[in-house]
């Protein structure tokens, strides 16, 4: 028997219960999900980091931490969780993302907002096709990647960015510092999706909000640290930046005497470009397990020393 311990809020359970049973028994693992289970008892731990699981010391047992989110920022640094740490990269999650991304740079590529706002007036305005509009995706992990051959297919030209060197077909990859200059000259729409690092905080900031054309348009689904809050909004007022569309930010719930609300350019949506979907994350998570118990290497295992 494998006994895996599922650490989330009591409300994730009652999503999650079901699939995860369900992908144990399609892969074949007799398991025992239940989140009471004796932590010196426990093979395996679902796991979200808002749980209240903080103190892994008396998993001796644990061959792996599954983590049910996308982001591990909130426990990478948690020192008494020594076992392998996995992060979730789920195909529903990916889908959602991409959904999302390519909805707002649509948005913003035919002037959506501007046709919307001048329902009073006939005022023909022929937006550019896809090849003239350059966009710039700053993260080439599995969200970025997809995101960025998307908006390939659909003819723009995507220029790609990351901390390490990366090659994918149709997307022009750039890394390091000169290749984040680089990425961020020219680009009239920036997507970022890049992971939350003590190297990647503020990546946008006075210096390199100053790269972009006049009147260029973030989005950010990423992380909220990302961006430099300040820099952005001088750069709203200046229009250095024509708009940002922001679903993530560095405190949330979003406090409702921060100036992103009340900014007429800025478009604030409640963390929901893309959530782990129950059904397909229970997949992934079986079939870590299932290599765990084959001796195979895990999937989307956590490098702790760079964060993600």
């Amino acid at each position: 028997m494998i006994n895996v311990q599922f650490a989330a809020r009591p409300e994730r359970w009652a999503t999650q219960e079901a699939p995860l049973r369900a992908a144990f028994a399609q892969a074949g693992l007799n398991a025992d999900l239940r989140p009471d289970h004796d932590p010196a008892d426990v093979d395996y731990v679902v796991y979200a980091p808002n749980s209240d699981l903080q103190d892994f010391t008396p998993y001796t047992r644990c061959k792996a931490v599954l983590s049910l989110w996308a982001g591990v920022e909130k426990i990478v640094g948690n020192q008494t969780l020594t076992m392998p740490l996995c992060r979730m990269v789920d195909p529903g999650l990916t889908a959602g993302m991409v959904e999302w991304v390519t909805g707002h740079v649509l948005r913003y590529h035919l002037d959506i907002d501007n046709t919307i706002h001048t329902q009073d007036r006939w005022e023909p305005k022929v937006p550019p096709l896809a090849e003239e509009r350059p966009v710039t995706v700053l993260g080439l992990g599995a969200l970025g990647q997809a995101c960025a051959q998307m908006l390939a297919t659909l003819g723009f030209p995507v220029t790609g960015w990351s901390r390490s060197e990366k090659s994918i077909d149709g997307i022009t990859c750039h890394h390091g510092e000169a290749g984040l200059r680089a990425a961020l000259t020219g680009a009239e729409i920036v997507v970022l999706l890049l992971p939350d690092t003590p190297a990647t905080e503020n990546t946008l900031n006075d210096e390199t909000l100053a790269l972009l054309p006049k009147g260029a348009r973030l989005i950010n689904p990423g992380r909220g640290p990302l961006i430099d809050d300040n820099a952005l909004l001088a750069a709203l007022d200046s229009g250095q930046v024509g708009h940002a569309t922001l679903d993530v930010f560095r405190v949330e719930p979003l406090p409702l005497d921060h100036p992103y609300w009340a900014h007429p350019n800025v478009t604030v949506t409640p963390h929901i470009a893309a959530e782990t979907r129950a059904i397909t994350a229970a997949r992934v998570i079986a079939e870590n397990i299932r290599r765990g118990e084959a001796g195979e290497p895990l999937l989307h295992l956590v490098d702790r020393s760079l964060g993600y």
